[in-house]
């Protein structure tokens, strides 16, 4: 694989200012993201040089990856500068091999279904890859999920009723919430999210159920 090289080679890639305290407040950040899908959370760490990839992913690498992990990157965020800045802030090994990665970077744009992520196992179904994923935007619609008129409606364990996410319009954000949503038949393996736009975060676990809202009222329109 060819890896990129670019200006921001030669920019600053933070680390984390206080490694231990911060850590553990944004780990307790990620892990109340994943216990409450589709909930939009902030996180407050550096920005990496790297807009595509943004402060919020780059927080979750700061904090989730160490020694043991393995990391795949999309041909769109691999930057030299970041497996540098991974290596050195982290430990993580970089692969090249999806289907070996705990944790994969990669954009709305460049998500393949086609890509052999790992789903894990009946037996071990955390043994998947975590996707981390920067999209074009992170909206819940305010009007309530029975009112809104796009985005995603998620239902399942800690989301109360329903909740509608808005992660863009772009076709690489509705081929990724399609395949998302073929977690339900394959449960317990899948694969788990993380989004990122920005400082802002939410995650989709492989248990939360996905449908279109727009997929809904063009049924309710027909009946």
């Amino acid at each position: 694989m060819t890896v990129k090289t670019e200006t921001t080679r030669d920019l600053v890639w933070p680390g984390l200012a206080d490694p231990a305290h911060d850590s553990q407040r944004l780990f307790r950040q990620i892990l109340g993201a994943m216990s409450e899908p589709g909930t939009l959370t902030t996180l407050a760490v550096p920005a990496p040089p790297s807009d595509a990839l943004g402060a919020a992913l780059w927080g979750v690498v700061l904090t989730l990856c160490d020694l043991e992990t393995r990391v795949w990157i999309a041909a769109d965020l691999d930057l030299s500068a970041l497996r540098e800045a991974l290596a050195f802030h982290t430990g993580a090994r970089i692969t090249d091999d999806p289907a070996s990665a705990d944790f994969a970077l990669l954009t709305h744009e460049s998500f393949d279904p086609q890509t052999p992520f790992a789903v894990g196992s009946d037996t071990y179904p955390d043994r998947g890859t975590t996707l981390l994923i920067a999209v074009e935007r992170l909206e819940n619609d305010t009007n309530g999920a029975d009112e809104a008129d796009h985005g995603w409606r998620l239902s399942g364990p800690g989301i109360a009723e329903s909740r509608v996410l808005d992660i863009g319009d772009g076709a690489g954000c509705r081929v990724l919430m399609t395949r998302l949503a073929g977690n339900r038949a394959s449960f317990p393996q899948g694969l788990d999210v993380i989004f990122g736009c920005g400082a802002q975060l939410a995650a989709i676990p492989r248990s939360t159920r996905i449908s279109s809202v727009e997929a809904r009222a063009d049924s309710q329109e027909t009946n």
